[in-house]
């Protein structure tokens, strides 16, 4: 590993997969017109995503739907990779990069100790919300598009499978309709505590607390067979929408018994893309201003399940992409000068 950084050249992760990661000096650019460059203060690990992408698991197919917006290299090769970051404006070139010296902002870039991106790239944080916090952003963003792409509505009864950061920040959006009940189902007791927290119910799969019958349920656990029991929990007529994401997996799914009888409807929701019914309004940027200022909230800070040292994101990336047990939000430290 390479650790001799300068302000000219930090460090910045790069993965090696399958299971491989370590720190490298990279070269800044020079601010050009519209540019800003940020240090970094803290980051955070989206275990799901980039555990996929350490293991080397991202199928050739998707590729390039697949890269983040700062990424470089490529999936089978060194990159790159990585979309939490919460940095302070250190310097700007143009009138709009230099208005924003000084200020907290959250930008979707790739685990690196300083960087520059053109200013439209980064938004500035509420100043109400505490730049430990606002490493959630990116998850409750993901989290907001679920919930826009499913439209609950007041008194639902609304089930989300899998107690992970962004089914938690599901269930949390979701009980803060009025009049709706909402339950959160995981294989690990040890999340009743969050469950309860987040206004939400505790249940464990299959069992007999889990409340049937349901008009929405989210699944967001990561696994085949929590899909199975979001299908399970929904009633007639009614959505599951899956977060999951499974990378090269092939998910067997029983579509027989009570699906069609039911007239189950099951659709993808992926942070990609806004929904249609929003295009004429909303922006990307516009949707990452609102998660940013739901974070005024503290109770989402429940989800920060660790914190480590930048310096130490090797080793923490490879502990967490193969045995994650018990992590929800593992937050990284960026030394300062």
């Amino acid at each position: 590993m390479l650790s001799h950084p300068s302000a000219d050249h930090p460090l910045a992760f790069w993965t090696l997969p399958p299971g491989h990661g370590e720190l490298r000096p990279v070269a800044l650019p020079p601010l050009s017109p519209g540019a800003v460059r940020v240090r970094s203060l803290f980051g955070a690990i989206s275990r799901g995503t980039e555990g996929l992408v350490y293991r080397g698991e991202v199928p050739p197919s998707e590729h390039q739907r697949m890269r983040a917006p700062f990424q470089e290299g490529e999936f089978n090769g060194p990159l790159k990779y990585g979309y939490i970051n919460v940095g302070v404006v250190e310097a700007g070139c143009g009138a709009e990069a230099e208005a924003l010296v000084g200020r907290r902002v959250f930008c979707l870039h790739p685990h690196q100790q300083a960087y520059v991106v053109p200013a439209s790239a980064v938004v500035a944080l509420p100043d109400a919300v505490p730049s430990e916090r606002a490493v959630l952003a990116a998850n409750l963003e993901t989290a907001i598009n679920a919930v826009w792409d499913s439209a609950p509505s007041v008194g639902d009864r609304i089930a989300v499978v899998g107690a992970g950061v962004v089914g938690a920040l599901v269930a949390w959006l979701c009980a803060r309709i009025p009049g709706t009940e909402v339950q959160l189902i995981d294989v690990d007791p040890g999340r009743a505590t969050l469950a309860m927290a987040l206004g939400a119910r505790f249940a464990a799969p299959g069992a007999a607390a889990a409340a049937g019958d349901c008009d929405l349920v989210f699944h967001a656990s990561g696994a085949p067979a929590g899909l199975s029991t979001a299908l399970g929990l929904a009633g007639q007529e009614a959505s599951v929408i899956e977060l999951s994401w499974y990378g090269q997996r092939a998910v067997p799914l029983a579509l027989g018994e009570a699906f069609h009888a039911r007239r189950l409807s099951l659709r993808s929701s992926q942070v990609g893309h806004l929904p249609p019914q929003r295009l004429p309004r909303w922006d990307y940027r516009r949707r990452m201003e609102l998660a940013l200022a739901l974070l005024v909230d503290s109770l989402p800070d429940v989800l920060i399940s660790g914190e480590s040292d930048f310096t130490d994101l090797p080793a923490t990336m490879h502990r967490l992409a193969y045995s994650p047990a018990g992590a929800l939000c593992h937050r990284i430290l960026y030394p300062q000068p």
